[in-house]
């Protein structure tokens, strides 16, 4: 009688178990690779609930270099908190490159990954994933001499990645009409207004719009795309770009409305 024996099964089982330690092992070095360490260089209150946050990049310069386009993002950790936060850089490329920087607008909201980060000080240390996303492709509304008027949406903290693009230079001083539609619930929770006259010198309007404006607001209210809506002037549709970041429902209301009017859907960069 032939009798099958498996003196090889311990060793099967013990190589196997080897091999998931091993495995095991390989993942968590792999995904230490896939985080960089970096100092906060500056937490600070950008509006409310806003925070204007800067991380020194200085010491990757492989990360820097891999920020090419506005509306790129990337993932940041926190210290003993493993779900991280999605941010938009709000710094442009050649502002990282020149200064080893990524800065970013935080809107800190309770029990979030943000509301953390927004809490902790100078110096302390945070994890940034590598760059991710395509960003604004701009080669779609390219050249100025061709797309002369330049419709841009933002609402709350969806300004960030529009304060790259418009920092980036798009040649908006060589189109001849470039709004900025940016929608807010009130000036305390604007960020970037002292950035407004340097952002229009660069050629582009900014439409400050207020859902609840407080006494002496003589700007646009309600929501953005009812002011424009009000102010629509769309002179040329073959010749118009469109930028939306923020709200979805804003957003999908503007493409509608240009849509109706003849503007190219794939005219329209959108980033929410």
């Amino acid at each position: 009688m032939f009798v099958l024996r498996r003196p090889h099964l311990t060793r099967h089982l013990r190589i196997s178990r080897n091999y998931r330690a091993v495995s095991a092992a390989a993942a968590v070095r792999q995904d230490a690779n896939l985080w960089t360490p970096a100092p906060l260089s500056l937490v600070e209150s950008a509006a409310e609930s806003l925070f204007h946050i800067s991380i020194d990049v200085s010491n990757s310069p492989d990360l820097v270099d891999s920020y090419t386009r506005p509306g790129q993002y990337l993932q940041l950790r926190v210290p003993d908190v493993e779900r991280p936060s999605f941010l938009a850089i709000a710094s442009s490329p050649p502002f990282a490159a020149a200064s080893g920087a990524f800065e970013f607008l935080v809107k800190s909201i309770a029990g979030s990954t943000a509301e953390i980060l927004c809490g902790l000080k100078k110096g302390e240390t945070v994890e940034l994933s590598s760059v991710i996303g395509n960003g604004f492709d701009l080669d779609q509304i390219d050249p100025p001499e061709e797309y002369s008027t330049v419709l841009i949406f933002a609402t709350g903290s969806g300004i960030s990645p529009i304060r790259s693009l418009v920092e980036s230079g798009f040649g908006a001083d060589r189109r001849s009409d470039v709004r900025l539609y940016y929608g807010a619930r009130n000036l305390k929770r604007m960020a970037y207004q002292e950035k407004f006259k340097e952002w229009e010198s660069s050629g582009v309007k900014v439409v400050p719009v207020l859902s609840q404006p407080g006494d002496g607001w003589r700007g646009e209210t309600g929501y953005v795309q009812a002011a424009f809506a009000r102010d629509k002037q769309v002179s040329d549709p073959s010749a118009t770009g469109v930028v939306l970041c923020g709200q979805r429902q804003m957003a999908e209301e503007i493409t509608a409305m240009l849509v109706a009017d003849g503007v190219s859907n794939d005219k329209m960069l959108k980033n929410f």
